[in-house]
């Protein structure tokens, strides 16, 4: 095990070895939704932009106030109205989003309120500022709002939109070129013959890449052969900004990609310190960055989340996040340690993890029936009770 890449570091590496490959374009807010800003956003205005009612009810100067005062009402504010400067000794009724008069300062609602033809008395005493939203209480003129590499959510849709923003700086998508390898592999609708299964990663790393906002532009099946990889992999580079591939990458005779890799670019590493998924390659050819996934689909499940998420956000201009853990108490324990880092699919019932029973490399039911990866770190046994991290499928 000497050979292996430690996980942490295998991050890394793909991490800082990532660049941006995709060119910014402008687009209207609406059409932007899912997209990754290729700028900051600074705040062109505050907001809100003046001081408003948070409340129905009368605005008052607070230096008015006196304990059974009654306050004539001096004008009617509504939301979307220019009011007049507060008259000294009088209230205004004021509704909910209406700007505060120049001269009040202070919010009384109208449940504290009793009114007597043309004055108004209040019920309790109020603090200087109630129910009233300064300017800028929510966004200050000059604040930078969103940063360059974060992907727009409706929230941030809204958020920008509230700023007056009509149109964004975005990243075109990143364009995703996927390999599959092995004779064994046929395509789903097809009869299966003897030694021959259905390809599943091929459909899994495209809604994976999409899931992910990517865009798939070329998807390939190469057969065992170098030529057939080869060919392949010429055609990729030319249509895609990164490639992933699944099979191959082990050392079996019919493995072929690592070699193909080496014949066409520049390994970067191989081999890395998990379970499942240690046959894992990182390579550039003509510049073009290659994940080389394993060939077993649980191995490609949990590859692609650590090593090829992080590596498609770099290059399409996103900023590089890890997936965030909680902490969650064993319910089971195991003596064994081995020398890899350990993603064990399980369940939490009861505040405590439980594995699937199935752990095989091979097997993709085990992820479906589960809530997440379990991670049980190089040279580490299990002890029940003992906390270790979780981290939920939908954190990827």
């Amino acid at each position: 095990m000497s050979n292996l890449l430690p996980f942490e570091e295998a991050l890394t590496a793909i991490e800082k070895a990532a660049t941006v490959r995709v060119a910014s374009e402008t687009l209207p807010l609406p059409k932007a939704l899912g997209r990754i800003l290729a700028e900051n956003i600074v705040a062109p205005i505050n907001v809100p932009p003046q001081a408003n009612s948070a409340m129905d009810g009368y605005a008052i100067a607070y230096q008015d106030w006196q304990d059974g005062k009654a306050f004539r009402v001096s004008q009617r504010i509504a939301a979307g109205q220019a009011p007049q400067p507060l008259q000294a000794g009088t209230c205004a009724r004021i509704f909910t989003g209406a700007i505060l008069p120049a001269g009040a300062d202070t919010i009384i609602m109208q449940e504290n309120a009793q009114v007597e033809a043309e004055q108004v008395r209040f019920l309790s005493t109020p603090q200087q500022g109630d129910h009233v939203r300064p300017s800028g209480q929510d966004m200050q003129q000059g604040q930078t709002v969103a940063l360059s590499g974060q992907q727009l959510s409706a929230m941030q849709i809204g958020l920008l939109a509230s700023l007056g923003i009509t149109q964004v700086s975005v990243f075109q998508p990143l364009r995703v070129g996927i390999l599959t390898t092995g004779d064994e592999l046929v395509s789903a609708g097809s009869p299966l013959l003897i030694g021959q299964i259905y390809n599943s990663n091929g459909p899994m790393l495209d809604a994976l890449v999409t899931e992910a906002g990517h865009k798939v532009t070329c998807s390939l099946h190469a057969a065992d052969t170098p030529e057939a990889t080869e060919q392949a992999l010429q055609q990729l580079t030319k249509e895609c900004d990164v490639i992933l591939s699944s099979g191959g990458v082990s050392v079996g005779e019919e493995d072929h990609v690592k070699h193909v890799l080496e014949k066409l670019g520049t390994l970067h590493l191989w081999k890395i310190a998990i379970k499942p998924g240690k046959p894992l390659v990182h390579a550039s050819l003509n510049g073009v960055p290659f994940l080389g996934l394993p060939g077993n689909p649980s191995s490609t499940l949990v590859t692609f989340h650590w090593f090829a998420r992080l590596l498609l956000s770099v290059c399409a201009g996103a900023q590089a996040t890890r997936p965030k853990a909680y902490t969650v108490k064993a319910g089971f324990r195991r003596s064994k340690a081995i020398q890899r880092d350990e993603f064990l699919r399980v369940t939490i019932q009861q505040g405590k993890a439980h594995p699937h029973a199935q752990q095989s490399s091979g097997a993709l039911l085990a992820a479906c029936e589960s809530q997440g990866y379990l991670h049980i770190k190089a040279r580490e046994s299990v002890e029940e009770n003992q906390e270790y991290d979780f981290y939920p499928f939908n954190s990827f």
